[in-house]
């Protein structure tokens, strides 16, 4: 587990999905699987559990209970274990928040509150609500694809204030507004993009939440590597090797069916997804196929 402050949950984290078994019950064996294969590849300083690729809208508060009992008895002792805890009501994150410490997990990721378009100023206290509550490291969730409502960057200057608010995921895709708050603040920034992993970690972003860190860890650790030595010719190279990958995983904007569907390709413990979402079809599983094959990855 990480011991710098200046990347305070390590440098490459995989936003693990939820294994289901395939009449759609939490796999939590699979989910033991899965975390201890991520980890011993010796590529990821830790997971995100329960983030969007973890289908938390649509596992319960027990489930999320198990699983990240599970992951912790699994990596705990061996990697940072953060737990998604945001929803879009503040008494029931701050609820999730404290289960989630009691747990045991390192760090909470709190994503921006969807659907109900809070102003600056309610996002400001949803999020010092929550980092008040426990103990923990927070990382916020800067994700206005799916939240609506971006976290603007006097915002971000203000919760940077709370001494136990420390990051952000950003899958916002405004470089600008993320050069602005690294000048303003000591936020640590992560990629939560994976496209886009090389030019904000090139802007000072410290490390990647990542999807395809599923299958491409350790290429994700050579590029976080190459751009903290300064060598931005190797990190463009890994980063234009890995643009095959980001678009057969993330390129229809649901990368949890398509990881989903290459954890299986890979014989690791995947299931289906849970409805609204659907599995990919057996014509987007042949793309992912030469997708990957394109960018090296071998199923």
């Amino acid at each position: 587990m990480t011991t710098d402050p200046a990347r305070p949950f390590g440098r490459v984290l995989t936003a693990m999905v939820t294994p289901f078994t395939e009449d759609g019950e939490i796999d939590l064996a699979g989910v033991q699987e899965l975390a201890a294969h991520l980890v011993d590849r010796g590529s990821h300083d830790g997971l995100v559990i329960h983030g969007t690729t973890g289908e938390s809208p649509t596992t319960t508060d027990a489930e999320q209970h198990a699983v990240l009992e599970a992951v912790l008895d699994a990596v705990g002792d061996r990697a940072t274990v953060v737990a998604g805890v945001g929803t879009n009501d503040t008494a029931h994150s701050i609820e999730k928040a404290q289960a989630a410490e009691r747990v045991g997990v390192h760090g909470l990721l709190v994503v921006t509150p969807y659907y109900n378009k809070p102003p600056q100023a309610g996002l400001l206290r949803h999020f010092t609500s929550i980092a008040d509550s426990t103990d923990l490291p927070v990382m916020l969730y800067d994700i206005p694809p799916r939240s609506v409502v971006p976290i603007e960057v006097e915002t971000l200057v203000r919760a940077a204030e709370h001494p136990r608010i420390v990051a952000v995921k950003d899958a916002k895709g405004d470089l600008g507004a993320v050069s602005w708050t690294l000048a303003r603040t000591e936020l640590a920034y992560y990629s939560g993009e994976d496209m886009l992993n090389f030019p904000l970690l090139a802007i000072g972003a410290v490390g990647v939440v990542s999807v395809v860190g599923h299958v491409v860890g350790p290429r994700l650790a050579e590029l976080v590597a190459a751009v903290e030595s300064g060598d931005l010719v190797k990190a463009r190279a890994v980063h234009e090797s890995l643009l095959p990958v980001y678009t057969g995983v993330m390129g229809g904007g649901q990368g949890v069916m398509m990881v989903k569907a290459a954890l299986k390709e890979l014989g690791l413990p995947a299931g289906p997804v849970r409805p609204p979402l659907v599995d990919a079809t057996p014509d987007q599983i042949a793309q992912l196929r030469t997708d990957l094959a394109a960018g090296g990855v071998s199923l």
